[in-house]
């Protein structure tokens, strides 16, 4: 099976049964990265361009890995030190891109729609990276990855989703991608954090952060999205870690085999202690590992597998 379509550019637009194949796809992955040689021949001859204008260590590394253990040739362009800031428009910089024939353009931009123009622009596939506070769907489908292979499911779990809700596109990703696999989502926040109309993507919303944890399967902590904000939202960042900051003894108020989530990078102290992003309940570093070998599934889906059909 593959993806029945050009680009991924967000988990709104996907079916749950589209999610399901990247999953189940990432997870027979998994297995290329513990080989002593970490590379499959699947995309020889294939070309991926990571055009990031946004500053990223773990999407573009992950990104650029999974390109390569796929045999692909990976190439990472910086804004910096592009034709960018010589004044050069999205739109030049695509069809430039384009010209070189690559098979897929990787894209991250602070202004939320560049994936979804870009896509416009271009004949090859466009994957979003993240734009603005709008998506970030291959975080989310990572996130989900990570939640099936330690629960066994996704379905009827409790996920919390807690921190900076309004400037977060992992939060509005995961909430479209853990409600279509049946989960129960509720987010909290502090008020001026909390986006108007949230529960229309499909999940229950508060400002107590107990109420969110009590019960909880899974719980995602988010980082203050400051270079999003041109106001402050919260009088001190000790105050909003005492009320919105996980540590030990708010983290007994949800299941006893509960999870812990962060997309990255953490704020130590802000919104989670060191004692729970170091604990046993942290799956971190397993959904860094998990990041590689679902990109490697979405660029499979993407670009290999028709080739792979038509054998």
């Amino acid at each position: 099976m593959r993806l029945k379509r050009k680009d991924l550019l967000g988990i709104e637009d996907l079916k749950a049964e589209e999610i399901e194949l990247i999953l189940s796809t990432a997870e027979s992955f998994k297995e290329v990265s513990t080989r002593e040689i970490k590379k499959v021949p699947t995309l020889r001859g294939k070309t991926v361009i990571n055009l990031f204008y946004e500053p990223s260590t773990r999407t573009r590394t992950s990104f650029e890995i999974a390109a390569k253990r796929m045999s692909a040739d990976a190439v990472n362009i910086s804004v910096s030190t592009s034709s960018v800031v010589k004044g050069e428009t999205l739109k030049d910089t695509a069809k430039n891109l384009e010209a070189m024939k690559p098979d897929c353009i990787v894209v991250r931009h602070s202004s939320s729609g560049t994936p979804h123009m870009l896509a416009n622009y271009v004949g090859c596939s466009v994957v979003n990276a993240g734009d603005g506070a709008h998506e970030h769907p291959s975080q989310a489908l990572l996130d989900m990855l990570t939640v099936r292979e330690r629960k066994g499911k996704i379905a009827g779990l409790k996920i919390a989703i807690i921190g900076d809700i309004a400037h977060s596109r992992v939060a509005r990703s995961n909430i479209y991608g853990f409600t279509k696999l049946g989960a129960e989502v509720m987010v909290a926040g502090p008020p001026t954090m909390m986006p108007a109309g949230i529960e229309g993507l499909g999940c229950r919303a508060t400002t107590d952060m107990d109420t969110a944890l009590r019960g909880a399967d899974v719980i995602m902590m988010l980082r203050i999205q400051l270079e999003r904000q041109k106001e402050s939202f919260f009088p001190t960042v000790r105050e909003y870690s005492m009320v919105y900051g996980l540590d030990e003894a708010k983290l007994k108020k949800a299941k006893e085999d509960v999870i812990i989530l962060h997309p990255g990078p953490i704020n130590r102290g802000v919104e989670i202690s060191s004692e729970v992003a170091d604990g046993p309940y942290s799956l971190i570093l397993d959904q860094v590992t998990n990041g590689v070998a679902v990109r490697m599934a979405i660029f499979y889906l993407l670009l290999g597998a028709a080739r792979e059909e038509a054998r």
